[in-house]
């Protein structure tokens, strides 16, 4: 895997033993929206403070920059922490 690009916001997690690279893109940000079924990308952040287990793993694979990861054993610990890592990472 190649190394993150912080000047994309890219960060590297660790998730169930394995690394992935996360970014906040346009097309991450449009995935996100989808799964949540938002009408507009501006509800995003109160959206955020109720997400259920099953949407923050959408969010989380949305965030994915690699080829699509199997998430069935990615804790929502290390869910919660990665998706926080990578929006941190695009502030």
């Amino acid at each position: 895997m190649p190394p993150p690009n912080p000047a994309r916001g890219e960060v590297t997690v660790h998730l169930a033993g394995a690394s992935r690279r996360l970014c906040l893109t346009l097309g991450a940000l449009a995935r996100i929206e989808g799964a949540l079924s938002l009408v507009d990308w501006r509800e995003l952040p109160t959206r955020m403070e109720t997400l259920s287990a099953s949407e923050l793993l959408a969010v989380l694979a949305a965030l994915i920059v690699d080829e699509p990861a199997d998430l069935s054993a990615v804790t929502i610990p290390e869910a919660v922490a990665a998706v926080a890592a990578a929006l941190a990472a695009s502030a």
